[in-house]
């Protein structure tokens, strides 16, 4: 007998929707998010729209504005900066746990995503890069062993998806590059325990992103009126 799997839900369904608009730039930084609209264009009710915006606030992609409605969270230079420390923080503490007690099966794992990355490098897909990274990032979560990590990352992904994205589209193929040298180098560390050289090449992947990231979003901004 197969495990019994519930469906996602219709709130599920929506948010994910506008998740990805707001990632891939189609809802941009602090534009409003129109109920009524987004309802009549996915034919679904107001108020799976409204949980969807609620779950989505959790997940710092939206601001819900009581009595004026939902803004997309504006991607700026305090909110790119915090993000990146507090996931420099929680990845540290994991990447260790993963360098002290990996097994083979997860070097066989994460050496596959180092593959199908490289692959996505060399077609040229952006999308398939990003969310393979992702799961990368996720490979060292099997060591967490802590409920309040796992509840914070996951309501952090969906922003660090949109500011990586931001940071690849900005900058295309040298930060794919990049990322796989961070890549390549992280897992050497890991195969020999050096716990160290994971945290230094964490951090120096962190901000270098991050600057990627603020680059990026200045890029975007218009030139001061004279």
């Amino acid at each position: 007998m197969k495990p019994f799997k519930p469906s996602e839900t219709l709130t599920e369904q929506v948010a994910r929707h506008l998740d990805d608009l707001i990632v891939f730039g189609q809802l941009r930084s602090g534009e409003r998010i129109y109920e009524t609209t987004m309802a009549r264009e996915l034919e679904v009710s107001h108020g799976s729209v409204r949980e969807a915006l609620l779950l989505l606030e959790r997940r710092h992609l939206v601001r819900n504005v009581p009595r004026k409605g939902a803004f997309v969270k504006e991607l700026d230079a305090f909110f790119v900066t915090s993000l990146y420390e507090t996931l420099e923080l929680i990845l540290g503490h994991t990447s260790r746990k993963l360098a002290h007690q990996w097994q083979p099966a997860d070097m066989e794992k994460i050496e596959s995503l180092y593959e199908r990355m490289s692959d996505c490098y060399r077609q040229g897909d952006l999308t398939g890069f990003l969310d393979l990274g992702m799961q990368y990032a996720q490979a060292s979560l099997v060591y967490a062993d802590n409920y309040f990590i796992l509840e914070a990352l996951r309501d952090l992904w969906p922003s660090a998806r949109r500011c990586a994205f931001e940071a690849f589209r900005h900058s295309n193929q040298q930060v794919l590059a990049d990322n796989l040298t961070h890549m390549r180098d992280s897992i050497d560390a890991v195969k020999q325990r050096d716990e160290e050289a994971v945290i230094r090449i964490l951090h120096r992947y962190a901000t270098q992103q991050r600057n990627q990231v603020l680059d990026a979003i200045g890029a975007a901004q218009p030139e001061p009126v004279a």
